[in-house]
């Protein structure tokens, strides 16, 4: 029972459920430079946690559409709790670090003469700090501080209903289920966090929060955040800690390989995600690890920089100001060409103390403050305070940044989609010490032979033939998922194990279309090399190099040409593939 308690109240409401910004499956640092590698769409809700003995540190990144003054936020949490600026340059290194890539890599037979080529948004106003607290003194404010672009105001006590009642009186919008939802969360004599943008601060000036508690096992209210969240809502969770993290009372599910398009490069990734999370025995609620492993792949180019130094601006004129932020390599503008801004923050400080005139361009203001010095409010500036913004904003996030890199040498990325009527129970996690890494690169092999069929090596050692040219569309018999595993004290349990049937079914297929054909088969000629495709050639583990080797060619008929080297090669592998593959080697989607 205590112990029960303990795991309750270090859950945390880390999911921001406010309308999740839409992304490009490819937006820019996060594309691959070959044509033929693509990352996962990587929009959703992203948490990290930061474990250090008996207290949780997370850090959540607000997503929000809309009006600024409607801009409302509601997060329980176990004990009130320290309140600071994150890095949103930390969580983009943490995305680009980790995000899973599917690549392609073309090889030919050999032909002829050649070969051929948190929380919960009320969507409503926040004003004032106290409001009414309702019948029986109801919750009072005890922590309220200005924290970067946001008010944060901390109730405790009351009842749900009081609780609810504040929020109302506070222009908070009223929803029906809310005191059912909240009672939960009382009950562990929870307090709330309710958070509100600055008066006349703008959506670009919106940054993480970091939220630093008394706890051992962090968790995510997914109970709280359904009253707003939408059907397949994805939600991204990151540690970083000395091993690998896992969830307690969800289950952890392996995709089934074969049930990603390839070919498409893991176009359909999320609905991958999205069906073997609803499998048999995972029921909706499930994780899927995506990374695990040295914490390096982050690293801190673009997170800290030495030269970020908020002192100088104390003293400065605003006429100097962006002379400075070039010099700190945080602006460069150039009169009549662009501004370039080169953290996510520093335009929404500067729109706060040098606004643009009205009907200028910022490269044209701001690449020479000192012609247009006449044109500057000097109403709005205010040195010290900008100084101020720079240190909390900007610098302060970036040294804890970078403190918490260099002192926690693991990071764990788990991924699920999860719809409303699925968030009944609050996802825990814990450290698992022992458990494999997982690599995010993962590099298929699609070979076409010298009458124009195809098929595709997967990392795992097995074989898909093509529909053609497309992926195979798989009816309802083969699996999403393939394996559902279940983390208990004891350790790992295999729930349930598809790899069997999975097999059954991929043999099936490729005896219907006549594959692997034998490397002999088709026309003749002296053979060369075949054209080799491009790959992702980044990550390691698993997945493979993409590196391709020469052989010479045989005498009639085909050989194959360029072949990757390593557990890529297509010599030898036939029939036996399946039948050999060791279930050790399966490491795509671990």
């Amino acid at each position: 029972m205590r112990a029960s308690v303990r795991r309750l109240l270090s859950c945390l409401a880390a999911v921001a459920a406010l309308g999740p910004r839409a992304a490009d499956a490819c937006g820019g640092t996060f594309c691959d430079t070959g044509p033929q590698a693509m990352p996962v769409d990587q929009s959703g809700e992203n948490i990290l946690f930061v474990l250090d003995g008996g207290t949780v540190e997370a850090h959540v990144q607000i997503q929000y559409q809309g009006s600024a003054e409607r801009f409302a936020w509601v997060v329980p949490m176990p004990a009130v709790p320290d309140v600071t600026v994150g890095s949103q340059p930390l969580f983009t290194r943490l995305l680009v670090g980790t995000v899973p890539t599917y690549a392609l890599q073309t090889q030919a037979d050999q032909c002829g003469a050649g070969g051929s080529g948190g929380g919960v948004s009320f969507d409503g106003g926040f004003s004032g700090s106290g409001g009414s607290s309702g019948a029986g003194g109801g919750p009072q404010v005890v922590f309220e501080k200005t924290v970067g672009a946001f008010e944060v105001v901390v109730l405790q006590g009351g009842t749900a209903v009081e609780v609810v009642s504040w929020l109302q009186n506070n222009n908070y919008q009223t929803i029906s289920t809310a005191p059912q939802i909240l009672q939960d969360y009382v009950a562990q004599s929870y307090v709330f966090v309710a958070v509100k943008l600055t008066a006349g601060a703008g959506l670009d000036e919106i940054h993480p929060l970091v939220f630093k508690y008394t706890g051992t096992e962090p968790c995510i209210p997914l109970k709280l955040t359904r009253v707003a969240a939408t059907e397949d809502m994805a939600v991204r969770a990151f540690f970083l800690g000395d091993d690998r993290v896992v969830p307690t009372n969800y289950k952890h599910v392996v995709l089934n390989p074969v049930r990603v398009d390839w070919v498409a490069l893991g176009a359909n990734y999320k609905q991958v995600i999205s069906r073997g999370a609803d499998s048999a025995v995972a029921n909706g609620r499930a994780f899927f690890t995506e990374y695990a492993g040295s914490s390096n792949v982050v690293g801190t180019p673009g997170v800290y920089s030495a030269a970020w130094n908020a002192a100088p601006f104390a003293t400065l004129q605003p006429e100097q100001v962006i002379t400075e932020l070039q010099k700190q390599g945080l602006v460069y503008c150039s009169t009549g060409s662009n501004c370039s801004y080169m953290h996510p923050l520093i335009q929404g400080i500067l729109a706060d103390f040098l606004p643009v005139p009205a009907g200028m361009k910022d490269y044209d203001f701001y690449g020479c403050l000192s012609c247009n010095s006449a044109l500057i409010d000097k109403t709005k500036w205010n040195a010290g305070e900008f100084s101020a913004a720079v240190q909390t904003r900007i610098v302060d996030p970036a040294k804890h940044a970078k403190a918490l890199l260099d002192k926690w040498p693991y990071l764990t990325r788990l991924y699920t989609t999860i719809s409303p009527a699925e968030m009944t129970e609050d996802p825990m996690f814990r450290a698992a010490p022992g458990e494999q890494t997982v690599q995010p690169n993962n590099t298929a092999v699609q070979r076409i032979t010298c009458d124009g069929k195809r098929g595709v090596l997967l990392p795992d050692d097995r074989q898909v033939a093509l529909a053609g040219s497309q992926w195979p569309a798989w009816d309802s018999q083969m699996p999403w998922a393939e394996e559902i595993e279940e983390y208990t004290p004891s350790g790992k349990i295999t729930l349930v194990d598809n790899t069997k049937k999975i097999d059954a079914l991929l043999a099936e297929w490729n005896q219907k279309q006549g594959w692997p054909p034998p490397t002999g088969s088709g026309g003749g000629g002296a053979g060369g090399a075949g054209s080799g495709g491009s790959s992702s050639g980044t990550g390691g583990g698993n997945s493979g190099s993409g590196s391709t080797e020469v052989e010479p060619g045989g005498g009639g008929g085909c050989g194959v040409g360029a072949r990757p080297s390593g557990a890529l090669a297509w010599l030898g592998l036939g029939a036996l593939a399946l039948a050999l593959r060791r279930r050790g080697q399966r490491q795509v989607a671990r």
